[in-house]
C-alpha cells in the first residue's frame, strides 16, 4: 500500500506549498530577454561559447582542435581523434583570445598551449611541413585524400599564423611562457617553404613521401592563401624570394583584374567561376594578417574584402533563386557543410544551395559590423535552439529545407572568435603584425602598412 499511496501524498504536499512547473522554454519573456541583450554581451557570448570548441572540445591528447564534432550523430570516418591543422591554428589564436579575456587562467591556457607545441614537436611533418590531419593521440599523418598524404602548405601555413600570434603574446612573459615562445621559434624556422617550390617560382599545395609532387596544385591568386605567400616570404631561414609572390601568386601582374559584382567594385582576379568565391576567402589570411591599411600593387585589401563582403550579402538579399529566410539579417554563403554533404557555397546560382553558414557574416565582423550583428541577432533571437549550442552557432542551416544539423567545424568555428576578438580589440592582428619576421616579409613583398614602420 506504501508503494501506492506515497507519491499521491508527496504531490499533494507540492500543491499545497504552492510549487509551480518550471515554465516553457522560449516564452516571450525569453525572446524579450533575448532582445535586450546588448551588443558587447551578445559578442562575448558568441565568442565565449565559440572559445569552448577548442577549450572543452579539443582532442585530450593533443590539445590539437578536433576537425569537426557532431552534437547529433556519431563521428563519421573516426573522425573523434582526427585532428587539423589549420583548424588548429585558428583555435590557437581563439585561445589566445580567451586566456587574455579571463575565460580560463594565463596558467591554465600556458599548460594548453604546452600540451599543443610538444604534440607539434613530435607529430609528423614532412620538410618542416604539416599534414591537414593527425591522429591527435598517436601524432601519425592522416590522408586528407588519396595522394594528400605529406606535408600541406596551406593548412601549416594557418598553423603557424596562430602560432606566431602566440610567439608573439609570450615572448616577454614569465620564464615558463618565454621558453615556450623559444619552442615555438623552432617549429617556425624549421618549415621548408622553399621545398614547396618544387624549383620553379611558384609555391605548389602539396607534397607526399609516397606520391612526391603529383597532386600538382600550385598556388595562385587570389583565394584563402595570402597568408601562405606572405610566411614564405617571411621566414628566415627558408624564405623564398619576392619573385614567388609576384610570378606565382600574382602570376606576373594577371591577378589585376578589375571588375564590378552586384554594384561592387573589385581589383582583383579570383579563383572561381564566378568571378567570386566563397566568403572564408576574406577570412582565413586575415586572422592575424592586418588588412586595415594593408596595400600593395595589387589591392587596398581591407576594401578589397569589405567590397567582396558586400558582395556576397547583396546576393543573398536578390536571393535569385527565391530560397526562403534570405535577407539583410540572414545572409553568408561559403564553404560549410550542406544539406547534401559539403559545398563551397558562392553567390552565383550555380554554387546557391539555399544553405546559409553562420561564419560567414560573424567572421566578416570586421569589414561589415553593422550588417553582421543583425545577422548575429536574428541568429540568437529568432533561429534559437535551431543553430545555438554549446560551442556557439552550428555550422550552417537552410529555412528552405527546414535543415537545422548540430554540427561544427574547426575551420568555421575559428575564424568567428578570432574575427569578432579582432573587431573588439584588435588582439590578434597586434600580436601577429608585431612578429619581427612577420615585417620584413611583408616589406620585402612591396606592402604598405602603417604597422610596418
Amino acid at each position: 500500500m506504501k508503494k501506492i499511496y506515497i507519491p499521491f501524498i508527496l504531490c499533494m504536499l507540492l500543491v499545497i506549498i504552492g510549487c509551480k512547473p518550471k515554465p516553457a522554454a522560449n516564452t516571450t519573456d525569453d525572446k524579450d530577454k533575448k532582445s535586450e541583450i546588448s551588443d558587447e554581451a551578445l559578442l562575448d557570448s558568441v565568442q565565449r561559447r565559440t572559445f569552448n570548441y577548442f577549450w572543452d572540445g579539443a582532442e585530450p591528447t593533443s590539445g590539437m582542435a578536433r576537425e569537426r564534432f557532431h552534437v547529433d550523430g556519431e563521428y563519421p570516418l573516426n573522425d573523434k581523434n582526427t585532428v587539423t591543422a589549420g583548424g588548429s591554428g585558428f583555435g590557437i589564436m581563439a585561445l589566445i583570445a580567451g586566456i587574455d579575456r579571463g575565460y580560463v587562467t594565463r596558467e591554465q591556457g600556458l599548460e594548453r598551449m604546452t600540451k599543443i607545441v610538444s604534440f607539434l614537436e613530435k607529430a609528423d611533418s614532412f620538410h618542416g611541413v604539416y599534414p591537414h590531419w593527425w591522429d591527435g593521440e598517436t601524432g601519425k599523418v592522416k590522408g586528407f585524400s588519396e595522394k594528400d598524404n605529406g606535408g600541406d602548405l596551406v593548412e601549416t601555413s594557418f598553423l603557424l599564423q596562430g602560432l606566431l600570434a602566440l610567439h608573439q603574446y609570450y615572448v616577454d612573459g614569465s620564464d615558463a611562457e618565454k621558453a615556450l615562445a623559444a619552442r615555438i621559434d623552432k617549429i617556425w624556422k624549421n618549415a621548408d617553404w622553399n621545398w614547396h617550390r618544387n624549383s620553379k617560382n611558384v609555391l605548389y599545395w602539396h607534397w607526399s613521401p609516397k606520391h612526391s609532387w603529383e597532386m600538382n596544385f600550385p598556388i595562385r591568386g587570389y583565394n584563402e592563401c595570402l597568408i601562405t605567400y606572405v610566411l614564405a616570404a617571411c621566414s628566415p631561414t627558408h624564405g623564398v624570394p619576392a619573385e614567388v609572390y609576384h610570378e606565382g601568386w600574382a602570376e606576373g601582374g594577371k591577378i589585376i583584374e578589375p571588375h564590378e559584382l552586384e554594384g561592387y567594385p573589385l581589383n582583383m582576379h579570383y579563383q572561381s567561376v564566378s568571378g567570386v568565391g566563397p566568403l572564408f576567402w576574406a577570412h582565413y589570411s586575415f586572422l592575424g594578417l592586418n588588412p586595415t591599411g594593408l596595400k600593395d600593387k595589387y589591392a587596398d585589401y581591407f576594401q578589397e574584402m569589405k567590397n567582396y563582403t558586400l558582395i556576397n550579402r547583396a546576393y543573398c538579399i536578390r536571393n535569385p533563386k527565391g530560397y526562403k529566410g534570405y535577407g539583410e539579417d540572414s545572409w553568408g554563403l561559403t564553404a560549410s557543410y550542406s544539406v547534401k554533404g559539403y559545398a563551397a557555397h558562392e553567390p552565383e546560382e550555380k554554387g546557391d544551395h539555399g544553405v546559409i553558414s553562420p561564419t560567414a557574416a560573424l567572421s566578416s565582423i570586421v569589414y561589415t559590423p553593422e550588417e553582421s550583428m543583425k545577422v548575429m541577432r536574428y541568429l540568437y533571437n529568432n533561429l534559437g535552439d535551431k543553430v545555438w549550442g554549446q560551442y556557439g552557432f552550428y555550422d550552417a542551416y537552410s529555412e528552405t529545407e527546414d535543415w537545422y544539423p548540430q554540427r561544427y567545424l574547426a575551420i568555421d568555428q575559428g575564424p568567428i572568435a578570432v574575427m569578432i576578438e579582432n573587431y573588439r580589440s584588435q588582439l590578434l592582428w597586434n600580436l601577429f603584425m608585431s612578429h619581427p619576421d612577420v615585417k620584413s616579409g611583408l616589406k620585402k613583398l612591396g606592402f604598405e602598412s602603417s604597422v610596418l614602420y
